[in-house]
């Protein structure tokens, strides 16, 4: 199964649910558990689907195995919510604790930014982002940074190829960069660490120079 960025996801019914995001998965193992799907006619919100759940088609479309899913069921990708602060962890200031208008947000107050000679009161809460996917795995980035173990920006990732069995990843796609005129196929042996928007190798740029190009073979 091939994970291609910006690839169209749809119901087993032909129904187009958005575009694949980003791809989840556990960098110890390289299981690719989930995929984001970006907002699109049925989703109003980027929502974490399971890999398990998908279907890849001959014409390397994307859908759901099948149609009994409610699709509001699957979890939103990230939400955010509001903290309240602890007495200790407000910054400290002389202003006075008072209602303001118009509202203010906590980055424009650490502006330092005046209104008629007057501060803003603090905000009391900080603004918190989560991301629903298992612990341990990462949400890869579309085009993430492929960087080789000499430091250099060899291209970014353009494919995940999945072995269907175990749903694990076997190769990456690198598409063109500053040093790749045509896109290459990497084993996740290859890789040493993966953050959300950077793949870190254990190859010199030579060594991914020699590899052959990629290309997908036509019938």
């Amino acid at each position: 199964m091939k994970l291609i960025k910006g690839s169209d996801v749809f119901t087993s019914t032909g129904e187009k649910l958005g575009t694949l995001r980003r791809v989840i998965i556990d960098p110890q193992t390289m299981e690719v558990t989930h995929v984001v799907v970006e907002k699109g006619f049925l989703f109003t919100t980027d929502r974490v689907v399971p890999v398990d759940r998908l279907n890849a088609q001959e014409d390397e479309r994307i859908a759901l195995a099948d149609s009994q899913q409610d699709f509001d069921q699957f979890p939103v990708f990230e939400e955010s919510h509001y903290v309240t602060l602890d007495e200790n962890d407000r910054p400290v200031s002389e202003a006075e604790g008072a209602y303001w208008y118009p509202p203010v947000d906590l980055a424009w107050w650490r502006t330092g930014a005046t209104y008629m000679g007057y501060y803003p009161p603090i905000p009391n809460y900080v603004l918190r982002t989560n991301q629903n996917i298992p612990e341990g795995t990462i949400a890869l980035e579309e085009g993430a940074r492929v960087i080789s173990k000499d430091g250099n920006h060899v291209g970014n990732v353009d494919q995940v190829i999945v072995d269907p069995e175990d749903n694990r990843a076997t190769h990456f796609v690198v598409n063109e960069g500053l040093l790749f005129t045509n896109k290459k196929l990497i084993p996740v042996t290859w890789i040493s660490s993966i953050n959300e928007d950077e793949v870190k190798l254990s190859v010199a740029s030579g060594t991914l120079e020699r590899l052959p190009e990629y290309r997908v073979e036509t019938r």
